[in-house]
C-alpha cells in the first residue's frame, strides 16, 4: 500500500555526477529539505534541496519561475527564513513541487543550465532551523527502550501497563531545539538525595545522556476541536529528521515523579538539518507487526493502510569523540546501531493519538519518538541503557571508557535509508559537542 510514482523510478539518475554516487546519499530520488546560507556570510537563510554534495537554492529558484500550476505555488513558499508556509500547503503541493524539481534535475533536463546556476556546495555552506517550532511533542515509542529503562528503575515491573495500550508523549520545550553542530552546555540542576530525608544534592549533571531518536515535521494540522484520524494522517506528516534529547538522568531520576520529565530534558535538544520528506521514504515502508499476545490497537490506531505498510525501515547508528580521541585522530566510535521499524507504534499513530483530544497541531510542530533501541544490546540507543544505569563502562576503541557524557565527548547521530536496488537516501547527521557547566 505504498504510493509510488515516477520520482521514486531506481533508474533515475542526474546531470549532476555526485547525486549518483551512492556514498553521499542525496540522489534525484531523495531531494530533502534544509533551511541554509553560505558559511559566514551575512546572506538570509532560506530554503533549499540537497542535490548530490550541493544544495538547490530554492529562494533564487523561485525568482526564475520555472514552473507552474500547484509547483509554482508552492516553490513561491521557499523564499523566507522557513519552510512552515510550505508544510501549510499540504500533500498536494509538495508532491506537485518534489515531482517538478526531480523532472528538472534528471539527465536530458531543459532546465540544467539554471539550476547549476543556483547551486550552492553543502561544504561550504551553514544550516539553521527548518521551520519555526511553536509546539515540540516527545514520544516514547520503543518498547526495548522503554523495558531497558524500566528495568534499572523498576526491575520488579519495568514496563508500565499503558504502554501496550497508547503512545505515551510530553510536551518538551520547543525554544531549547539547536540545529546541528550546536555545542550544548552541561545543565546544572538537583538531584536525588543519597538517602530518605535528606536534602538533595546540587551541581552539573553527573549522568549526561545521549538518545538518539528520529523526528517529523507537522504539515497543515488541524484546527482545536478536530482529532486527525488514522485514515488522514499521513497527509500531516511532512517529513523526517534526525533528533538527539539530551538527557541529564540525575536530574531526571528526582524531578520525574509525578509530572514527568523537565529540567533535565528542556536545555538542549539537537536536530539534523535535512528534513527527508514522507514521499521520499514511501519505498521504504514495511508491515506493522504487533505481537499477537499482545493488545492490539483499539480502533482509532489503526486501518488497512498501518497494518499494511505502516512502517518505516530506517537504520540509525550513534557515534562518539572524545577530546582525546580527536587529538589522536581517530575516527568517532561506533556506540550502536539499530533501527525505526522496531518502533512498537507507527508516526501516524502519534498524530492520530496526538489530536484524539482535540488538541491542535500546527505546520513546523515538532514530534519525536522517543529513544529508538532495538531488541539486541548493540542497538541500545542511549547511555543508560549502555551502562545499564551506570553499573558497566562502555570501553572505547582508543582506550578511554564511558558511562556518561564528559566534557568534550561530541555525539554523532546518522540515519539512511537502503535496500537492494533503490540509491541509498542519507538523512545527514546530527552533532552535538558537550561543553562545561557554567
Amino acid at each position: 500500500m505504498t504510493n509510488l510514482n515516477e520520482t521514486h523510478d531506481p533508474a533515475l539518475n542526474s546531470w549532476l555526477a555526485s547525486a549518483n554516487d551512492s556514498s553521499i546519499g542525496f540522489p534525484v530520488q531523495h531531494l530533502p529539505f534544509a533551511v541554509f546560507r553560505r558559511a559566514g556570510s551575512t546572506e538570509a537563510f532560506r530554503p533549499g534541496v540537497a542535490l548530490g554534495d550541493q544544495i538547490i537554492d530554492l529562494a533564487r529558484l523561485a525568482a526564475a519561475k520555472p514552473f507552474s500550476d500547484l509547483a509554482a505555488e508552492a516553490l513561491n513558499t521557499c523564499t523566507g527564513p522557513t519552510l512552515n508556509a510550505l508544510m501549510a500547503l499540504g500533500n498536494a503541493h509538495w508532491s506537485a513541487l518534489r515531482l517538478a524539481l526531480s523532472r528538472a534535475v534528471r539527465t536530458g533536463s531543459a532546465l540544467q543550465a539554471t539550476i547549476e546556476s543556483l547551486l550552492v556546495p553543502q561544504a561550504q555552506a551553514e544550516y539553521s532551523l527548518p521551520a519555526q517550532i511553536r509546539d515540540y511533542t516527545d514520544f516514547y515509542i520503543s518498547i526495548h527502550h522503554a523495558t531497558a529503562g524500566g528495568r534499572i528503575s523498576r526491575p520488579d515491573a519495568p514496563l508500565l501497563p499503558n504502554f501496550k495500550w497508547l503512545p505515551i508523549g510530553y510536551h518538551g520545550r520547543a525554544s531549547s531545539v539547536v540545529i546541528s553542530g550546536h555545542n550544548v552546555v552541561r545543565p546544572v540542576g538537583q538531584s536525588r538525595p543519597a538517602q530518605t530525608g535528606e536534602a538533595p544534592g546540587f551541581g552539573p549533571s553527573q549522568r549526561l545522556d545521549f538518545e538518539l531518536e528520529m523526528a517529523m515535521f507537522v504539515g497543515p494540522g488541524n484546527a482545536q476541536g478536530k482529532r486527525i484520524t488514522i485514515d488522514q494522517a499521513d497527509e500531516h506528516i511532512f517529513g523526517v529528521c534526525i533528533l538527539n534529547d539530551w538527557s541529564a538522568r540525575d536530574i531526571q531520576a528526582w524531578e520525574v515523579q509525578p509530572l514527568g520529565p523537565f529540567l533535565a530534558k528542556s536545555f538542549a535538544t539537537t536536530i539534523s538539518p535535512w528534513i527527508v520528506t514522507r514521499e521520499a521514504l514511501e519505498p521504504f515502508r514495511m508491515p506493522f507487526n504487533r505481537p499477537a499476545s499482545d493488545p492490539q490497537p483499539l480502533p482509532y490506531l489503526m486501518n488497512e493502510a498501518v497494518k499494511q505498510a505502516g512502517v518505516y525501515d530506517i537504520g540509525l547508528k550513534a557515534l562518539i569523540s572524545t577530546d582525546q580521541s580527536r587529538a589522536a585522530n581517530h575516527a568517532p566510535a561506533l556506540l550502536a546501531h539499530s533501527n525505526l521499524c522496531h518502533a512498537y507504534w507507527t508516526l501516524s499513530q502519534l498524530i492520530t493519538h496526538h489530536t484524539v483530544n482535540g488538541c491542535n497541531l500546527q505546520p513546523g510542530d515538532l514530534i519525536g519518538t522517543g529513544t529508538m533501541s532495538g531488541p539486541e544490546p548493540e542497538q541500545a540507543l542511549s547511555f543508560n541503557e549502555l551502562s545499564f544505569g551506570a553499573t558497566k563502562a562502555i570501553k572505547l576503541p582508543w582506550g578511554q571508557e564511558r558511562k556518561f557524557l564528559e566534557d568534550g565527548d561530541e555525539i554523532t547521530l546518522q540515519a539512511e535509508c537502503v535496500k537492494p536496488g533503490y540509491p541509498r537516501l542519507s538523512f545527514g547527521q546530527a552533532t552535538g559537542k558537550v561543553l562545561p557547566a557554567v
